[in-house]
């Protein structure tokens, strides 16, 4: 009996020598975790910059290098509807850290601030025992409402056009993470200036209807070779980051891939703009080569990430969790997405304001003052009217409406805004627009002849009365506006 009792205390000793052995040669490669960790994911998001949802193997182009993102889409989730409400990059932005759409949040025209008071990705998970980190652009503003944890810029590196992300520090991050934390990594790629990339070959291009018509352009072919040169460029740092993401984590990670809005539909409410790539994976938890075609939103990406870190439904934010998604559930988590145009920002600073609602299927655009209204929306003021005709003739081939059928006409070419069978269905995308116009404080509503002139408090660089680094005014209509032809965003 005694020997039989002998034998325990030792079994028990090399069962938990054998059980260290395991976990010491793991945290070799795995970075030291506490309780919490176990049991909420790590979360990296990955933000491409200026890159359109065609742009990518896994979305349909075979003739551009994204093998990495084709990875991640292998491993884990690709979305088919997610979109942006803004084709600009800090309006966009803001949407991913804030759960609010631009005109809600504050930030509708590029270069400008989030509201003061809004609460912001930073703060909320915070609360819920994050650190959040960003690594890489930032264009977003206040730091009062984003008050990163840690916060790298971009590095620069030599024969290349633009900066890289912060490589070492976000491995020397990952090294030594002790708490669950909420990262951004935000690249600087395929954003212009691009590659020069000598004798382009058209072959090498693959080609849609939105831009067949440039095939024969021997600048927009360079471009577009130097385009796809960068997005190569940018594959190389997510390969980077994944292979880091791989040695130092364990599966409890979840990694998100996306691109803040399409290059070809910058400044637009049209889906190669608002439209972008979106995959996801989560070992465990994501089953491997699944495809999702509910409609999400930048905007949800914040509740998705709250509700994973265990935090309640917040009543302020735009944004859904899709977390159910991830997790296997095929449930709806929006019937609209909704996008904004504002044009008047640093650099075109024309007055042609756009709105858009859309479901699976059907898109509904309002351009408020394409020229088919150029004339109601006159106010009598001579130097207020050539700002509103500009605008108007600016963007003179955009109809007043807008209505596609997106299952036939994915690229949007066939406007049916005028066709009588579907006048019941323009008729209801109207009514739900303007209702969620207004729920979100929108400057612009039903009203022909609304057309406000939108400044921030105190910058010259917004006026349109000034030359932008694209478009010049002539000399007799410089400094023609006073602060009583504006409507003053005063927290940008």
């Amino acid at each position: 009996m005694s020997k039989k009792f002998s034998i325990l205390p030792f079994l028990v000793v090399m069962s938990v020598a054998f059980t260290g052995c395991l976990t010491n040669n793991k945290s070799n490669n795995v970075a030291k975790v506490d309780a919490n960790q176990k049991e909420k994911p790590n979360i990296i998001f990955y933000l491409a910059d200026d890159q359109d949802v065609y742009d990518y193997g896994c979305y349909g182009n075979e003739k551009v290098n994204t093998s990495a993102v084709d990875r991640l889409a292998k491993e884990g989730m690709l979305f088919t509807n997610a979109f942006t409400a803004q084709a600009i990059c800090a309006p966009s932005r803001s949407q991913v850290f804030t759960g609010k759409y631009p005109v809600k949040n504050g930030c509708f025209a590029n270069h400008t601030a989030t509201r003061p008071h809004i609460e912001s990705v930073t703060s909320r998970m915070k609360k819920l025992g994050y650190q959040v980190v960003l690594a890489g652009k930032s264009h977003v503003k206040p730091a009062s409402v984003y008050q990163w944890d840690k916060e790298w810029e971009p590095v620069p590196k030599i024969d290349v056009p633009r900066d890289y992300i912060p490589l070492d520090s976000i491995e020397s991050y990952l090294k030594t993470a002790k708490k669950p934390f909420c990262m951004f990594i935000t690249s600087k790629y395929p954003h212009g200036k691009y590659f020069d990339v000598k004798n382009p070959d058209v072959n090498n291009l693959k080609f849609y209807p939105f831009n067949e018509d440039k095939k024969n352009n021997e600048a927009y072919i360079k471009s577009r070779s130097g385009y796809y040169r960068s997005i190569e460029e940018d594959n190389t740092q997510i390969e980077k980051v994944l292979a880091l993401v791989d040695t130092y984590l364990n599966e409890n990670t979840l990694f998100i891939y996306s691109a803040d809005h399409g290059v070809s539909g910058k400044f637009t409410v049209k889906d190669i703009g608002l439209k972008v790539p979106f995959v996801v994976r989560w070992p465990k938890v994501i089953k491997a080569g699944t495809t999702s075609n509910q409609l999400i939103h930048y905007t949800d990406v914040l509740p998705t990430f709250m509700e994973l870190a265990g935090g309640k439904p917040v009543q302020d934010i735009d944004g859904k969790s899709f977390l159910p998604i991830l997790k296997g559930k095929d449930v709806a988590v929006h019937k609209y997405v909704y996008g904004v145009r504002t044009n008047q920002n640093i650099l075109n600073s024309e007055i042609f304001p756009s709105r858009m609602i859309r479901d699976k299927r059907y898109k509904y655009i309002r351009n408020f003052n394409s020229l088919e209204v150029v004339e109601q929306n006159l106010t009598g003021k001579p130097n207020v009217d050539y700002f509103i005709k500009r605008g108007a003739n600016k963007f003179k081939n955009e109809p007043f409406e807008e209505l596609y059928d997106l299952e036939n006409d994915p690229f949007e070419q066939n406007n049916l805004a005028n066709n009588p069978e579907f006048k019941l269905m323009k008729k209801q995308l109207v009514t739900d627009m303007f209702t969620w116009m207004k729920a979100q404080g929108d400057i612009l509503d039903e009203t022909i002849g609304n057309m406000p002139i939108i400044t921030p408090k105190g910058k010259k660089g917004f006026k349109l009365d000034q030359d932008t680094p694209r478009r010049k005014i002539p000399d007799s209509i410089k400094n023609s506006l006073t602060k009583d032809d504006y409507i003053v965003i005063k927290h940008w």
